[in-house]
């Protein structure tokens, strides 16, 4: 008997055991199932990191690659050909309009020269032949002692033997004028930044030095230096900046500590289809003469920016088929696409012209799935996340 009841003592403790691991596992799945569901109503509402507009620094400052020209520069080639009698002017000599660079000797243009003066000689001779024989004629005729068609043929022979010695007079100035230029002149006061010739070279008649390759070159070239042209390509979402009053601040390498200022001239009303920017043309003044043509300069512009442009961070731009957008948050954390005007563009941050208000809430880095109305979680960025970004746009600012 007593063995019975211990039996069915050690069975009941069993099925206690049993039936409370049941309701253990119960238990367990219930509150995984509370926690599956929890977990996922939390991820069915994004995270996201907001930003507010800042307004664009109130000074637009770029720094771009100039070339400095001068201010006329002339290259001088032979208008006759002949050999190199003399040069005068070298590298770097300074020269008044007028002053002589070099003499050619052109024999055969000397000859033709005199062949013309020759030809002249002969056509004046027979025009006065003309003359006397017409005037002799016309007298003759007042008498009716010759008919009028022979007068008329001798005035003829006059007008012929006219035309005939202005056509001559003409190819002696041609002559003439060919022959002053054997003489090589400034164009104007400059100095010579270029020679290319030495005594004794050949050159051709509006072609230049022929040099060993058969290739032909300018004689001389002359700069007026007094004054410098700086050329600047200005991109096109800076060129509202470019206007009369406009300064630069200009550094050459070869005068590393000194700055140079350069005033505003003009600038091509039309931009490069290839490279968007505008040739943008500056002056500096050189009575010094430090600057030489064909010098690379870096150009500082400043200008006031434009009013009620803001700055945000590069990666809140959305690209949809409605155009540039960001996504906004409102006081309900509802997220709201929003159309802007961007500007300027950097990898960091980007200026946005038209579209948002200081106030407005942006979403950084928005997700590619989150839709219209759809309610989203804010949540504070890493720490040095957007501080470290601002961080790096300021200093490329400056």
């Amino acid at each position: 008997m007593f063995k019975i009841t211990k039996n069915r003592l050690f069975v009941g403790a069993l099925l206690c055991v049993l039936v409370g691991y049941v309701a253990y596992l119960e238990l367990q799945h219930l509150r995984n199932q509370v926690t599956l569901q929890a977990d996922a109503t939390h991820a069915s509402v994004p995270d996201v990191a907001v930003v507010q507009p800042k307004p664009a620094p109130s000074t637009l400052a770029m720094t771009l690659p100039g070339n400095i020209n001068a201010w006329y520069e002339a290259p001088i080639y032979a208008q006759v050909s002949g050999y190199v009698k003399m040069w005068n002017k070298d590298y770097g000599a300074p020269v008044k309009k007028g002053d002589t660079l070099a003499e050619i000797n052109a024999p055969g243009l000397d000859a033709q020269y005199a062949q013309a003066k020759a030809d002249l000689q002969v056509t004046q001779a027979k025009y006065g032949l003309a003359t006397v024989t017409a005037d002799r004629w016309r007298s003759m005729g007042k008498s009716q002692a010759v008919s009028g068609q022979s007068v008329s043929v001798q005035n003829a022979n006059e007008q012929s033997a006219r035309a005939a010695l202005e056509a001559a007079q003409h190819n002696v100035d041609h002559y003439d004028a060919l022959e002053r230029f054997k003489t090589i002149v400034a164009p104007f006061d400059g100095v010579v930044t270029a020679r290319n010739i030495s005594v004794g070279d050949y050159v051709g008649a509006g072609g230049g030095n022929l040099n060993a390759n058969g290739t032909a070159s300018e004689l001389f070239t002359v700069a007026d230096t007094h004054e410098m042209r700086l050329f600047v390509s200005v991109p096109e979402v800076f060129s509202y900046v470019l206007k009369p009053g406009l300064k630069a601040r200009v550094t050459v390498p070869q005068y590393p500590n000194q700055v140079f200022t350069a005033n505003f001239l003009t600038i091509a009303k039309g931009y490069d289809p290839n490279t968007r920017t505008a040739i943008t043309e500056f002056t500096i003044d050189n009575a010094d003469q430090k600057l030489w043509p064909g010098t690379f300069a870096t150009v500082s512009l400043s200008a006031p920016a434009e009013g009620g442009v803001y700055t945000i961070p590069t990666g809140a731009l959305v690209f949809q088929e409605k155009g540039m957008q960001v996504v906004t948050v409102d006081a309900q954390n509802k997220a709201h696409y929003k159309n802007i005007t961007v500007g300027r563009m950097s990898d960091a941050y980007t200026e946005v012209d038209a579209g948002l208000t200081p106030t407005d809430h942006i979403i950084n880095n928005p997700p590619a799935d989150l839709l219209e109305g759809q309610t989203v979680r804010l949540s504070a960025p890493e720490k040095g996340y957007l501080t470290s970004a601002s961080n790096s746009d300021e200093e490329d600012d400056e």
